[in-house]
């Protein structure tokens, strides 16, 4: 069966349990079309690089979905009809990694406070 990315942005003003509300729908759809989530990642609130719909920021929720091609269109239809959602992106994959992706990676590293030690000002 054929293996998806699917990313969306969701609106800078909803809450974290609308955009969760969000995903779950996603996956709903998904299942229902005899398809499968194999993950989903919130990535949180993030600055875009320009305004869309006029707003600064997003949330960025990705899923990895396993499921035969009209899944993904449906997916799709729903997706675009939905106006909390202002851009998203399906693209297929050849294999799904078992390990975080980079965005879940870069906020770990953040929230630790990077990898470079002793360096940073407060250590001197």
């Amino acid at each position: 069966m054929p293996l998806y990315e699917h990313v969306f942005l969701a609106r800078q003003d909803l809450s974290q349990a609308q955009v969760d509300a969000l995903a779950n729908t996603a996956t709903e759809i998904v299942e229902a079309n005899d398809g499968k989530v194999v993950r989903t990642e919130t990535w949180g609130l993030k600055n875009l690089a320009y305004k869309i719909q006029r707003n600064r920021k997003a949330h960025f929720v990705m899923l990895n979905i396993e499921a035969p091609t009209g899944v993904v269109a449906e997916l799709e239809r729903q997706t675009r009809i939905n106006e909390d959602v202002i851009r998203y992106m399906t693209i297929r994959i050849d294999e799904m990694d078992n390990e975080p992706s980079v965005m879940m990676r870069k906020n770990d590293r953040e929230r630790r406070g990077g990898d470079r030690g002793g360096n940073r000002r407060g250590d001197r």
